[in-house]
Parts: structure tokens; sequence; C-alpha cells
């Protein structure tokens, strides 16, 4: 009897969805900007996003650090730089020292700064999966699909449209992965720390790892986060550093302005607050469901299975943890999407198989009906992700546990 992977979930069938997928988004993206000027059919600013960091490196070439986290400055700068970016404004949570790696990209014009992050962002998610795909074997003669998929991947499609960041999350959790598998736990926290930028994409991993006693991986997490902060005073001196974390500390107040769209966000505490209209409890909703992603993503690591198994857990907890998701850091998916599908392949008889693998086809489709949501108030994609965190316990259980896989470091729970 064929499994419901082997009747719907193809190879052909998903390259036929890809290239749907590819030429819908695509197509409709390129007619869209495919205008005069720097706004779009929509009358949207191309690059969305990356005009604040464009601004911020600007002010990062000027020094100007009192001004980083004021927004009628950085709004009168954009509209001064970018003309048709007048009357634009963002709210200002990245910590000081991202600014100055937008320095050499505000010395361009915003059309060309834009274009050479458009080129850099997808040459680092394009070797992102290159580097997950080449440590799959089982997905190794499946080269042509997963490149199509990768580039038809609503995440990815996100992470351009809107000019973000979120490839460099990858990049760390990419190398992350690469670093456990080695046994590299200092270094492996080195990368974690990166994260520092987009902080709350290294809550999962934080807590996760605090509870396992990866003490290793999380000095070298400390050690990174510090440097990067180091080099923030270094440049601007103490004061953008203390209004950041001023900003931090009262971020819950700021939601508002951060999420005026939140049908566009992918994260537990975003799905109960769209489903339920008090605050107060939707908050504590939120944090029960987190510490249940939590528990089970923690017993994971403990019990030493496959590396794929714990590692993809950890990437869903990421995004479903966080506190602020966007569908643009949905990329830091891909090593769970990629490690989780070729373990699918080389344990086909395992119990729920068939669930697992639609259910992952969910998490990398559903973004495209992610604004459904603003009609149903119940993001689907967060649904399908906590199922697939269950299977994945549940597929866990059903291997034999290795009985040489101890607490005692974090090199028995991180095998290659």
């Amino acid at each position: 009897m064929k499994t419901d992977a082997e009747t719907w979930l193809t190879p052909k069938r998903l390259r036929a969805h890809g290239l749907l997928f590819a030429l819908t988004l695509w197509g409709v993206y390129v007619w869209t900007i495919a205008t005069p000027g720097l706004r779009d059919r929509n009358g949207n600013l191309k690059g969305t996003d990356f005009l604040h960091f464009y601004v911020l490196g600007s002010l990062a070439a000027e020094h100007r650090g009192a001004d980083l986290y004021d927004m009628n400055a950085q709004a009168a700068l954009a509209a001064q730089r970018v003309p048709d970016a007048a009357g634009i404004r963002y709210l200002p949570l990245y910590p000081p020292q991202v600014s100055v790696f937008f320095v050499p990209l505000a010395s361009l014009s915003y059309g060309s700064a834009l274009v050479a992050w458009w080129i850099c962002s997808a040459a680092l998610y394009g070797l992102c999966c290159y580097w997950i795909w080449r440590a799959c074997p089982n997905l190794r003669d499946r080269g042509g699909t997963v490149a199509l998929l990768a580039g038809a991947s609503p995440a990815f499609f996100n992470l351009i449209a809107w000019g973000q960041t979120s490839a460099m999350a990858l990049a760390c959790f990419t190398t992350m992965y690469f670093l456990l598998r080695d046994r590299r736990e200092f270094i492996a926290g080195l990368a974690l720390g990166c994260l520092i930028f987009k902080p709350q994409l290294g809550l999962a991993a934080a807590v996760v790892f605090t509870a396992i006693g990866a003490w290793k991986i999380l000095a070298g997490a400390a050690v990174s986060s510090a440097a990067q902060l180091a080099l923030a005073a270094f440049y601007y001196g103490m004061e953008p550093l203390r209004r950041w974390l001023g900003m931090l500390w009262n971020v819950r107040a700021l939601l508002p302005w951060l999420e005026p769209k939140p049908y566009q966000t992918h994260c537990l505490r975003t799905f109960w607050t769209m489903i339920v209209p008090w605050p107060a409890f939707s908050f504590v909703l939120y944090t029960a469901s987190a510490a249940m992603i939590l528990v089970a993503t923690v017993w994971l690591w403990r019990r030493g299975q496959s590396l794929a198994l714990r590692y993809s857990a950890l990437m869903l907890a990421t995004v479903l943890v966080a506190p602020h998701l966007t569908v643009y850091d949905l990329v830091v998916l891909v090593p769970a999407i990629l490690l989780l599908a070729d373990w699918l392949i080389g344990n086909q008889s395992s119990r729920d198989f068939r669930y697992a693998g639609t259910l992952l086809y969910l998490v990398y489709a559903l973004p495209l009906l992610g604004i459904l949501a603003r009609y149903t108030h119940v993001q689907l994609s967060v649904v399908a992700m906590v199922a697939l965190v269950i299977i994945i316990a549940r597929l866990s259980a059903d291997a034999i546990p290795n009985p040489d896989m101890r607490m005692e470091s974090i090199s028995a729970i991180a095998p290659r």
C-alpha cells in the first residue's frame, strides 16, 4: 500500500509546484517593480525595508550615533538622500553595530545599493541552501528539485521583496549546524552569538542550550555578542548602546509600530494575538505554548537522537518562540526543511512518515496564504510548524536511543 507521501508528494509534483510558485511570485514581482523611478506599481518604495538599512549606513558614515534611534532625524535623512522615500518612517530597533555594516552600501545611490544588496542576499541564501543540500545524502540526486524549490520559496521571495537582512541569520544557523556536526562547540557558539543583530532569533537556542548544559556554545555566543556590541561602543561611544537597550526594554509598548500588519508574522505570540482580543490573556497563551515547544525541543536534544531531527526541531522552535518574526525571517527554516526531508527519505518506514512529509510541505508553502489570516485571524503556518514539532518528537520517540549519548558534554549530544 502506498503512503500518502508516495501518492502525492512526488518529486515530479514538487517540481510542478515549485515551477508554479516561481513563475507566479517572481513574474508578478518583476512586473510590479518594472517601473521608472524608485516607486513600484503599487506606490511602494522598491526594496521596502532596505531604506532603513541604507539610512542607518548613512548615519554611520557621518558618525551620527545620536540619531540612530531618532525616527524624525532618520525620516528627514531618508527624504534627503532618497526623495522618493519622503514620508516613510521606520521604528529603529537594530543594535548600533548594524549601521556600521551598511556604510559601504550607503556610499552608493539607493538604486545601486539595493541591487547590490539583492545580489548579496540571494548569493548568501543560495550558498546556504547548497551547503545544506550537499550534507544531505538522500537529496544528492535531487539537486534540480532542491534548487527549484529554493528559488520558488515564499520565504526567499519575501526576503528579496522586503530587502531584509534575514539571509545573514540563515548563514549563522547554517554555520552553527556544521560546527555542531563537527563537534566544534565554542566556534558554533560564536556563530550563534552573531544573531545579536536579530536577538529574537537566538532566544530558543539560548534556552535549549542552557537547559542541556551546553556551556561551550553559550560561552562562544556571549563572546561573539559582546564583541559586536563592543564594536558599536568603540565606534559611537556608549550612548547609542544604552538607547538600544532602552528600546528593547520597552519593546512591548512599541509592537503596534513594529507589527502594523500582524498577518505577515509567523510566530506563536502573534498567532494568539490575532485570535484572542485580550492582550494579557493572549500573552499568557503565548508563554504557555512557547514553553511547551521549548520543553519538547529540550527533550529531543537530551534524548540524543539524529542531529538532523534535533536541529530541525530547534529551527522550528526558533521561529515559533521568537517574540517577533515576519515572513522574510522564515528563510532560517532552510536547514530544517532540507535536513528533515533528507531524514524522511532515509526512514520511510518510520511511524508518521507520511504526516511529516505533508507537514513539511505545508511549512514551506503556507506563507503564501498568510494574507488569509487578515480575515480568518488564524495563521495556518504556525499550526503546521507546531504539528511538525510534535511529529518530530514522535519520530524521535520511535527511534532506538543511543545509550552512549549522555549529557556530560555537548559533544555527546551533537554526533556527526
